[in-house]
C-alpha cells in the first residue's frame, strides 16, 4: 500500500465509529499510522512516549470491538492512552497535548466522554471499572466495562484490593493486564497457545455455560460449588502449563498471556470473550516503545524522553554551562554523601529512582537503596519497619503520590514517632502533568499530624542542611519538601550544618510590609520585593524554613512590629503557612494585623509549563510584586522613597 494510502486511513478516522467497517488489513495499517503519528508528534512536543507506543494495537482492537463511549474503557495512569485520545475526536488537537490551554496528558472525563474516568495516579482502574460494572448490572444496562491496567500499576495495593472484591459482586468486568516485562507471567510454549485458543473460543464457552446452567437448574451446583469448580479448572490449567497464575486465586477467569501486538488475535479474543459472564482477565504481553527501536531497548529513558530526532533516535538535550543543579540531583548526591559516612542510612522510592535521583544511591550502595514499585503506602510502612530496627530511611516520594500513603504516615510513622526522613519531591506546581500531579496539598495535610517536623529549603544549600538536620538533629519523623527542577545556586556544594529545629531567619529589614515565605518560592519573593522597593516601599523578608514547629519567636517579632503581613507558599492557601500564621496571631490576641495569604487557589490548577502556571497563579516574581503592590495600596501605605537591601 502506498504512503499516501497509509496516511489516508488515519485521516479518515475521527471517532471509533469510523473504524467499524474497516478490514483487519486496514486496521493493521491504521496501527502503523497511529504509531508514526505518535512518534512524529512527540518528537517535537514531549510526552509519555514508550507506554503509548506499546498499546497501539490494543487500543485499536478495543475501540473496534466495543461500542464506546457507551461501553466504558477505564485506563490506568494514562501513559498508555495517547492512541485512545487520537482515535476519539482529538487527533487535530493532539499537537497541544500537555500544553497550557491544550489537551491534558491523561484521560479526563471533562475533556471527552470517551474518557471514562480520571487517570493520573496508578492502580485505580480496576476499582473504578468494577464500580461501573456493578452499577450497570444493578441498573440492568447492557454495558461492557473494560479496565486496562499495566505500566507498573499492578504493583499498587489498590489493584489487589479490587481483584479481591471483583468476584463477590454481580459484574461482567474485563480486566486487561498490559504486561510490558513486569515478570508477572513467563511466556511459555505450545500448550499455553492451545489453552488460550480453546478457553476463548465461543464453542467451548457455550458448552461450558450450558453445562453450568443444567447443573444449576437441577440444584446440583451452588455458587460456592461454582467457585470450587473454577478453582479446580484453574488448578488443572496450572498442572498442564506447569505454572501457577496468582490472578486465578481470586476466582477470576484468566486468559493469556497473548501477544499484545497481534491485532488479528486481539480482535478475535476480545470478540470471543466479550459477552462471557462474570469477571475476566486478559493478560497481554507488549513491548514498551514498540516500533521505535531506541525506545524498545531503553524503556526507562524513553518513558518520557523530551524532544528527539525521529530519524536518528537521538534525544535533544539542551545543556548550558554554569546552570544551577536540579533539586533532585542535589538530594541524590547529598544522600550518597551522608550514606558514605553513616551505614545506617538507606534509601527508598516507589518506582521513581530516576526522577528523584535515588539512582546515585543505588549505584553507590545497591544493597541499601530500594525501589519498591508503584506502592507508596508500602514504601512508607516498609521504611517505618527499617526505622523500627535502627536504620535511618530516607523515603523519597512525589508530593502528590504521598497522598496515597497518608494513613501510613499517621499510623505507622508519626504515632510511633519513628526516626525517618520523608522527602517530598515535586512539591508545588509541577507543570505539564497537571492537577493529578501537582504537589499542592502536602503542607496542609502534613501540618495537622503530631510528631512531624515539616520544612522546606530556600535553596540547595538549605536542602543539604535540612537533610543533615533530619538525620542528626531530630529523633523523629522529618518531612522535607522541595520542587521539581532547578534551584538558584551554581555552587550547590557546601558544608552541611545542623539547623535549630523550628527556627526561621530574617533575610532583610523593612517597615511597610513583612513578607513571610517558606521554601524556594522565597527567591521569587525576593525579586518581587526588589521591584516594590524600587517604588519607594520598605519590605521586610523572613524565611520561615520550618512550617512545624513554626518559629513563634519570629512571629511574635513580626506581630509586634508590623501592621501588614503577607505569607507566600507554593501550596494551597488553606491549611498551610498562611493558616498557621493566622492561627498564631488569633491565639495570641494580635487582632489588628492585616494578613494577606498568597498561595495556590482553592481549585485544581490546570496543566502547562511551570512558568505558565506560576504566572497563572500569580506566584512568579511579577505576580508576587503585583500582589504586594495591591496589598500596600489596600492598606493605604504611602511610599517613602526608602530602599533597603538584603543582608
Amino acid at each position: 500500500m502506498s504512503e499516501q494510502n497509509d496516511i489516508s486511513i488515519l485521516e479518515k478516522i475521527n471517532y471509533p465509529s469510523d473504524m467499524k467497517n474497516l478490514s483487519i488489513e486496514e486496521l493493521e495499517t491504521l496501527c502503523s499510522d497511529l504509531r508514526n503519528f505518535i512518534i512524529d508528534q512527540l518528537s517535537n512536543n514531549p510526552g509519555h512516549f514508550g507506554s503509548s507506543l506499546g498499546t497501539v494495537e490494543l487500543t485499536v482492537a478495543l475501540h473496534y470491538v466495543y461500542n464506546t463511549p457507551y461501553d466504558r474503557i477505564v485506563w490506568d495512569v494514562g501513559h498508555q492512552a495517547y492512541s485512545h485520545k487520537i482515535l476519539t475526536g482529538r487527533k487535530d488537537r493532539f499537537h497541544t497535548n500537555r500544553q497550557f490551554g491544550g489537551l491534558a496528558g491523561f484521560p479526563n472525563p471533562k475533556e471527552s466522554e470517551y474518557d471514562a474516568f480520571i487517570a493520573g495516579h496508578a492502580s485505580n482502574s480496576i476499582s473504578a471499572a468494577l464500580g461501573m460494572a456493578v452499577a450497570s448490572a444493578l441498573k440492568k444496562e447492557d454495558r461492557h466495562v473494560v479496565a486496562v491496567i499495566g505500566d507498573g500499576s499492578m504493583t499498587g495495593g489498590l489493584a489487589f484490593e479490587a481483584l479481591n472484591n471483583a468476584n463477590s459482586q454481580p459484574n461482567d468486568i474485563l480486566i486487561i493486564l498490559n504486561d510490558n516485562d513486569m515478570a508477572i507471567d513467563d511466556n511459555v510454549g505450545g500448550i499455553r497457545d492451545y489453552l488460550v485458543k480453546m478457553t476463548t473460543s465461543p464453542a467451548y464457552n457455550r458448552v461450558r455455560n450450558d453445562v453450568y446452567q443444567k447443573f444449576k437448574k437441577g440444584n446440583l451446583i451452588t455458587e460456592k460449588g461454582k467457585n470450587f469448580i473454577l478453582r479446580f479448572n484453574n488448578s488443572l490449567k496450572s498442572l498442564l502449563t506447569k505454572q501457577h497464575n496468582l490472578f486465578e486465586g481470586f476466582n477470576i477467569r484468566y486468559f493469556g498471556p497473548v501477544d499484545g501486538h497481534d491485532l488479528r488475535g486481539l480482535v478475535r479474543i476480545l470478540q470471543n470473550i466479550k459477552d462471557l459472564k462474570g469477571p475476566k482477565m486478559l493478560h497481554i504481553h507488549t513491548v514498551k516503545g514498540k516500533g521505535f527501536k531506541p525506545a524498545e531497548v531503553s524503556a526507562t529513558v524513553w518513558h518520557a524522553p523530551g524532544k528527539f530526532d525521529k530519524e536518528t533516535g537521538e534525544r535533544i538535550v539542551v545543556k548550558s554551562k554554569d546552570q544551577p543543579q536540579l533539586f533532585q540531583d542535589v538530594f541524590g548526591h547529598t544522600l550518597v554523601e551522608l550514606a558514605q559516612q553513616d551505614e545506617k542510612i538507606v534509601g527508598i522510592t516507589p518506582a521513581m529512582p530516576t526522577g528523584c535521583s535515588m539512582t546515585y544511591m543505588m549505584k553507590e550502595f545497591p544493597d541499601r537503596a530500594f525501589d519498591v514499585g508503584i506502592a507508596e503506602a508500602h514504601a512508607v510502612t516498609y521504611s517505618a519497619g527499617l526505622a523500627k530496627e535502627g536504620l535511618l530511611p530516607f523515603c523519597n516520594i512525589y508530593s502528590s503520590f504521598m497522598q496515597r500513603a497518608y494513613d501510613q504516615v499517621i499510623h505507622d510513622v508519626a504515632l510511633q514517632n519513628l526516626h525517618m526522613v520523608m522527602c517530598l519531591d515535586r512539591a508545588g506546581l509541577v507543570g505539564e502533568d497537571g492537577p493529578t500531579h501537582h504537589g499542592a496539598f502536602d503542607l496542609a495535610y502534613m501540618r495537622c499530624i503530631p510528631n512531624l517536623v515539616i520544612a522546606s529549603p530556600y535553596n540547595e544549600h538549605y536542602l543539604r542542611h535540612l537533610m543533615f538536620t533530619a538525620a542528626y538533629g531530630y529523633d523523629g519523623p522529618f518531612v522535607i519538601r522541595y520542587p521539581r527542577g532547578q534551584g538558584v545556586l551554581c555552587d550547590w556544594e557546601c558544608k552541611m550544618e545542623k539547623l535549630e529545629i523550628g527556627k526561621g531567619r530574617k533575610l532583610k529589614n523593612g517597615k511597610d510590609l513583612a513578607v513571610l515565605t517558606i521554601g524556594p518560592i522565597g527567591n521569587a519573593a525576593r525579586e518581587a520585593i526588589a521591584v516594590i522597593e524600587g517604588e519607594g516601599y520598605s519590605i521586610a523578608h523572613y524565611d520561615m524554613i520550618f512550617l512545624k514547629p513554626i518559629d513563634k519567636a519570629l512571629l511574635k517579632e513580626v506581630a509586634e512590629n508590623y501592621e501588614n503581613v503577607m505569607t507566600i507558599e507554593n501550596g494551597v492557601e488553606n491549611g498551610g503557612l498562611g493558616s498557621a500564621v493566622l492561627e498564631y496571631f488569633s491565639e495570641n490576641n494580635y487582632h489588628n494585623i492585616n494578613v494577606t495569604r498568597v498561595g495556590l487557589p482553592d481549585e485544581f490548577v490546570t496543566h502547562g509549563s511551570i512558568k505558565e502556571l506560576n504566572k497563572l497563579c500569580e506566584i512568579d516574581a511579577p505576580g508576587l510584586a503585583k500582589r504586594m503592590h495591591e496589598t500596600l495600596i489596600r492598606y493605604n501605605v504611602v511610599p517613602q522613597q526608602h530602599v533597603d537591601i538584603y543582608k
